[in-house]
């Protein structure tokens, strides 16, 4: 049975408090006595709670996650699709409940919460299930056979900015590998996470191949990170909390996947269409999910005689967006936590304190606003390379107009961070903003507005990370290569 009392979503007195974990293809106690609140930004009030999950929960999942492999490893692909059908399945008829569920708890607006929250997971299994058919695990190499085998029990560890889409980026190709999976979901905004877990139970996934252990990053998340019967660790979050996974995993030399932070140029060239790109480059590329995204294009890089006309647009669209709670149509809601909120007006502020010139927000309460933790949408201009703002990752509604003078200067700017996650090019000329972006340090550039591809690479140069997610790329982080020299008969 599921492990929550649920009231209706959206109910003034709604809760979801669940008090077991998922473990060996059942709800189970944990270990441990301690509860994690869950609140809901937009109204500061308490909407459930999850189990403070120990080392000792960990042991246990995978423990059961080991002995699974055995069978679910040696599977065939077209042994494991019915389950990862049933997966879908369940996912695409509770499809508007993720979506609420996750405005409820992360805070982003309904609409778009249903449109992006709930359809990427379904998305990234329709692909994992369309790779069990087109992906190569087995491939003749002269006089040997080269094949591709799941590389064991996999330890998940997810943010909260995209939760589910961050669970499903691992657990889809992971499953559709052959891998068995240990997942620590975020304690911030966890609820998504259980919803997940009864589809998977309710898909009759097999006991021990998806398990699920809640709690905090130093507890639950190191005790993954170090396990010595993991044998890889996928990992979505800060790029120092991705320096301390590292730093575990190497005493047992596992594999490590790491999807880390960002400070993303949207380079603008001297021909763009400002009218065209400018308004879409700040809601979307920018503010998108209150810019809690990691690969968000924080950072406008404009010529230096068009800085005037770009920062009018960009304070246009800044001011037009309504901001409030999730369930009011705005569009921008709050950030996730007060710990967000207060981390992201110290950077506002260290913004006008090193001279950056704010041109709209500022570190008050958006007007009409008194409860949740919201931030004005921010654009500064003027800002320079050396600014705090220009250089790390501000992870809120927060843009930075930097002028250059010549192409040469925009590349220094653009790659003069630790970061290389995102970037964008925009240009009336494709094959001058091809070549630019071939100028970019980064593992994924956006030409023009071009859609986000669920099936493409995604990840990181540099301190944004390893590894890379979607697609078939993100298939091959989860599998080993052994290769087979066969006599010539063979």
């Amino acid at each position: 049975m599921p492990p929550a009392t649920v009231s209706p979503v959206g109910a003034p007195d709604h809760r979801l408090d669940h008090d077991l974990v998922y473990v060996d293809g059942s709800w189970v106690a944990s270990t441990g006595t301690g509860v994690i609140e869950v609140v809901d930004p937009s109204t500061e009030q308490v909407i459930g709670s999850i189990p403070e999950g120990t080392a000792a929960d960990v042991d246990v999942a995978v423990r059961a996650a080991r002995e699974a492999f055995r069978s679910w490893g040696v599977s065939t692909p077209a042994e494991r699709k019915p389950f990862l059908e049933a997966i879908l399945e369940g996912m695409i008829a509770r499809k508007e409940e993720i979506g609420e569920i996750i405005s409820l708890e992360l805070g982003m607006p309904r609409f778009y919460s249903t449109l992006i929250q709930a359809s990427l997971p379904i998305e990234s299994m329709t692909t994992a299930i369309a790779l069990l058919h087109s992906f190569p695990w087995e491939e003749r190499i002269g006089g040997s056979l080269v094949v591709r085998e799941p590389i064991g029990v996999v330890g998940a560890i997810t943010p909260w900015n995209f939760p589910l889409h961050q669970i499903l980026c691992k657990v889809a190709p992971a499953l559709a590998a052959g891998c068995t999976v240990v997942l620590k979901p975020s304690e911030v905004a966890p609820l998504n996470a259980f919803l997940f877990a009864e589809i998977c139970h309710e898909a009759g996934l097999p006991a021990g191949v998806f398990n699920m252990v809640t709690g905090t990053g130093p507890v639950v998340g190191e005790a993954i990170a170090s396990h010595p019967d993991i044998d890889m660790v996928s990992f979505t979050g800060s790029t120092g909390a991705g320096k301390r996974v590292t730093e575990l995993a190497a005493v047992t030399v596992k594999r490590v996947a790491l999807e880390l932070g960002g400070k993303s140029a949207n380079v603008i060239l001297d021909d763009a269409d400002l009218a065209a790109c400018i308004p879409p480059g700040v809601q979307f590329g920018c503010f998108l999910n209150s810019g809690q995204t990691c690969s968000a294009l924080t950072r406008m890089l404009v010529p230096r005689s068009l800085q005037d006309r770009v920062v009018e647009l960009a304070v246009a669209k800044a001011e037009s967006l309504s901001v409030g709670p999730a369930d009011a149509g705005t569009d921008l809601g709050p950030l996730v936590s007060k710990v967000q909120q207060d981390r992201v007006r110290a950077y506002i502020q260290s913004g006008i304190d090193e001279g950056a010139r704010l041109v709209t927000g500022g570190t008050a309460m958006p007007d009409g606003v008194e409860t949740g933790f919201f931030v004005q949408p921010t654009v500064f201009a003027d800002v320079t390379p050396s600014m705090t703002i220009a250089q790390e990752e501000i992870f809120g509604p927060v843009l930075v107009i930097m002028p250059y003078d010549s192409e040469d200067e925009a590349v220094d700017i653009a790659n003069g961070t630790i970061y290389g996650l995102g970037g964008g090019v925009q240009s009336a000329d494709p094959d001058r903003a091809l070549a630019m972006a071939r100028r970019l340090r980064t593992g994924r550039v956006d030409i023009n507005g071009a859609m986000h591809n669920i099936a493409a690479p995604f990840g990181g140069y540099k301190q944004s990370g390893n590894g890379r997610e979607n697609g078939r790329y993100g298939m091959e982080e989860f599998l080993e290569v052994k290769s087979f020299q066969l006599p010539g008969d063979m």
